[in-house]
């Protein structure tokens, strides 16, 4: 009972992280036609780049040049990703986006397991993602998905990047300080995108919400739940982002899905928490002691 009375609570953080986090895209896709994609990137990192360096207060000595590499990659990473992302909802619908930008962690998941059954769930995936098109990829803007493919490789790496990162600063000191590297690069871009809209206090205001609820917000909440969930569970939950980011389209967008797109990111899903559980299979019989 007290297992189950930590696990739940842990389980509801990670819902209202996604929820958050979903609720902020779609506030973001409303200030495409003020600010711009690239603008939004820009307000989003900044704002975030902000609210970290108040809670981490990193440390800028004792660290090697190969580490402050890996924080200029990182920040690159993150802007790259966010960038992609953001240009890829302004041509397709939230949860189509999400579901592509999944498969980056997906496939990467797949190709570390080095399991015979990885091959049935990156099948299942192909299959959500065929369906994706609706009956056709000619109905999804092409672009849109090439950005969107992108924003996938990007997550992949910056998980990569990320675990480098972690292990050379402490708590949310890399973090912090990539998120400022990646604001200062988004800047150029962002300014020529925003243009006159960032002297307006309510965009700004609006920015700032974007980056609360898409970044700081769901960032402290899955904190919290890691603390409570084992790593597999975690991942089983972050795997629900499709299904919730369709929802906030539907909900606070108007964008419909046809069934079969709905149920291309069902398949999706399906095969991330596939590949999460073998993945935790297989971590779990490594450890176990031989003899």
């Amino acid at each position: 009972m007290s297992a189950r009375a930590g696990t739940t609570p842990a389980i509801l953080l990670v819902v209202v992280g996604l929820v958050c986090q979903e609720i902020g895209a779609a506030i973001a896709v409303l200030m495409f036609d003020e600010v711009g994609p690239l603008g939004m990137v820009m307000l989003r990192l900044v704002f975030s780049s902000i609210v970290l360096l108040l809670v981490a207060r990193p440390s800028l000595r004792g660290h090697s040049r190969a580490a402050w590499w890996a924080v200029v990659l990182f920040g690159l990473v993150l802007m790259t990703m966010n960038g992609l992302f953001y240009l890829a909802l302004n041509r397709l619908p939230l949860g189509v986006t999400v579901t592509i930008e999944v498969l980056g962690p997906l496939v990467l998941s797949i190709v570390a397991s080095r399991r015979a059954s990885a091959w049935l769930w990156a099948a299942l995936a192909l299959a959500g993602v065929a369906a994706l098109g609706g009956g056709g990829w000619d109905r999804l803007d092409p672009l849109g998905v090439l950005f969107a493919a992108g924003a996938a490789a990007s997550w992949a790496l910056y998980i990569l990047v990320a675990a480098r990162v972690g292990r050379e600063f402490p708590k949310l000191d890399g973090l912090a300080l990539a998120m400022t590297v990646g604001a200062v690069l988004s800047l150029p871009l962002g300014i020529v995108s925003a243009g006159d809209a960032l002297l307006r206090l309510d965009l700004l205001g609006r920015g700032a919400a974007v980056a609360l609820l898409s970044s700081t917000i769901p960032y402290a909440l899955e904190l919290i739940a890691l603390r409570r969930l084992p790593a597999a569970a975690f991942a089983i939950l972050m795997s629900l982002s499709p299904a919730t980011a369709a929802l906030a389209g539907f909900a606070l967008l108007g964008q419909q899905l046809t069934p079969l797109q709905l149920g291309g990111i069902a398949l999706v899903i399906v095969a991330s928490i596939g590949a999460v559980r073998s993945s935790a299979r297989a971590a779990r019989k490594a450890a176990e002691p031989i003899g």
